[in-house]
C-alpha cells in the first residue's frame, strides 16, 4: 500500500507545465567525472513530438552549466564573448552555447549588453537561441527591467524571461510564447556567493512550492576571482516541459551577467 501511495504521489502534479516534482532527498549539488570527449546519446522520443533540437532535454532532471574560461580576458582584462558547455548530470556535453555581441557593447555595456546566445547541439545544428536586449539593472528604477526572449527551433518563440522589480529579492518570472506567466524564480538578498553556492529557488506562481532550483556553484576564491568561468546547476522535474527546460538555460545566462559576470578587468 505505501508503495501504491508512493507512485501515486509522484505521479500528481500540476497540469500542463509541471507534471511532477524533484525529490525533496535528492542533493541539487552534484560532482561531475571528468567528461573528456564524451558526449550524450540519448534514447529519443518519436520524431515530431517535441521541437527539434529539445529531445534531449526531456529525460533530464539536473542540467549542468559550465563556462569556459577566456585566458585572453584574463590577460588583456577585457570582456571577451561568453561561451558556455552545456552538460548531463554524467558530464556528458549535450549543447553548446556561444555569444554573439559587438566589442562596442561589451566594453562599454559591460554586464547589461544586448546579445544573442546561440545554442547548438553536438552535430552543430543550433536548436535555441536566446536574444538579450539592452535593459536596465537597478533595484531602485522599477521600469524596463531585464528580460530574454526564448525561440526553440531559431525563429520560433516558445518563452521569455522576465525580471520583476522587487526591493529586497532578485525575482524573476519563467513565461510562456504569449508572455503568460508559469514559474516564478526567487534569488537570495545576497548573490555575491561567498564561501558557498547561490541558489535561485524555482516556484510555483503563488510562491507556495518550490519545484526546483537554479544553483550558481561556488568553485573557490582563486577560480571566483581571478576567472569569469561560472559554473550552475538546473535541477527540475524530469518531466517538466521542455521548453520551459530551455527558458530556464537562459535564465542561467541571464542571471551569469547580472550577478556574477567578473574578470580581472572589474578588480
Amino acid at each position: 500500500m505505501a508503495s501504491k501511495d508512493a507512485q501515486n504521489q509522484r505521479s500528481r502534479g500540476l497540469p500542463g507545465f509541471l507534471p511532477g516534482a524533484p525529490d525533496p532527498d535528492h542533493s541539487f549539488h552534484v560532482s561531475l567525472p571528468n567528461p573528456g570527449n564524451q558526449v550524450w546519446q540519448p534514447t529519443l522520443p518519436p520524431p515530431g513530438s517535441l521541437p527539434p533540437g529539445l529531445e534531449y532535454l526531456s529525460q533530464l532532471d539536473l542540467i549542468i552549466i559550465h563556462q569556459q574560461v577566456e585566458l585572453l580576458g584574463m590577460i588583456l582584462g577585457t570582456e571577451t564573448a561568453n561561451k558556455y558547455e552545456i552538460k548531463n548530470s554524467l558530464g556528458q556535453r549535450i549543447y553548446f552555447a556561444a555569444e554573439e555581441s559587438i566589442c562596442f557593447n561589451r566594453t562599454f555595456c559591460s554586464t547589461l549588453r544586448s546579445c544573442t546566445l546561440k545554442i547548438t547541439d553536438n552535430s552543430g545544428r543550433e536548436v535555441i537561441t536566446v536574444n538579450r536586449p539592452l535593459r536596465c539593472n537597478s533595484c531602485w528604477f522599477p521600469f524596463y527591467l531585464q528580460e530574454l526572449e526564448i525561440q526553440a527551433p531559431p525563429g520560433t518563440i516558445v518563452g521569455y524571461v522576465a525580471q520583476k522589480w522587487d526591493p529586497f529579492l532578485p525575482k524573476f518570472t519563467i513565461q510562456n510564447a504569449n508572455k503568460e506567466d508559469i514559474l516564478k524564480v526567487v534569488g537570495p538578498c545576497a548573490t555575491c556567493g561567498c564561501f558557498g553556492d547561490v541558489d535561485f529557488e524555482v516556484k510555483t506562481i503563488n510562491e507556495k512550492l518550490t519545484i526546483g532550483k537554479i544553483s550558481k556553484y561556488w568553485s573557490g576564491f582563486v577560480n571566483d576571482v581571478f576567472t569569469n568561468a561560472d559554473n550552475f546547476g538546473i535541477h527540475v522535474p524530469a518531466d517538466l516541459d521542455v521548453t520551459v527546460k530551455a527558458a530556464m538555460i537562459g535564465a542561467c545566462f541571464l542571471f551569469d551577467f547580472m550577478f556574477f559576470e567578473h574578470s580581472l578587468a572589474g578588480l
